[in-house]
């Protein structure tokens, strides 16, 4: 069965999330900050009146902070009954894989990346997408933070 992924760049790096979580592609804009989330939490967006939490992926991915501008992107994707915002340098295309083309993530370094990636795959021209896991990308940490007392107050206004 073929799986199609909407891939992306951050740096030199291309990764590609699931087509069927996607729910917009739009370019950066600016947004609230709030207090006391980590580093990757940017802020929330508003979105056509829901309020949408951004993480910024480079830093998620331990890269440091993205100095994101108007050519940088953000992706909103659904995760659970929840969207969020995953920025990124540029989209670079929709490719589509057979499962049994996707291979598993190597286990031997340990890297911040690892543990968000659900497998890796070669395009046609050789270039290597890494997987997002998008249910291991938010942490409890982070899925605790997206569900604290700051963001609850927000949607309610």
């Amino acid at each position: 069965m073929r799986t199609q992924f909407i891939s992306f760049a951050i740096g030199d790096d291309q990764y590609g999330v699931d087509i069927m979580a996607v729910r917009e592609i739009k370019g950066w804009s600016e947004i609230t900050h709030l207090p006391k989330q980590p580093d990757y939490m940017r802020g929330v967006l508003n979105l056509r009146g829901s309020i949408v939490p951004i993480i910024d992926l480079r830093c998620r991915f331990g890269q440091g902070l993205t100095d994101a501008t108007a050519l940088h992107i953000v992706i909103i994707v659904q995760i659970g009954n929840r969207p969020v915002g995953l920025l990124a340098d540029r989209v670079l295309d929709i490719v589509s894989f057979e499962g049994t083309q996707i291979q598993a993530v190597p286990r031997i370094a340990q890297s911040a990346r690892v543990d968000f990636l659900s497998g890796l795959v070669t395009t046609d021209e050789g270039f290597m997408i890494a997987l997002i896991d998008l249910n291991n990308l938010l942490s409890t940490s982070i899925s605790e933070a997206l569900a604290g007392p700051e963001l609850d107050n927000i949607q309610k206004d």
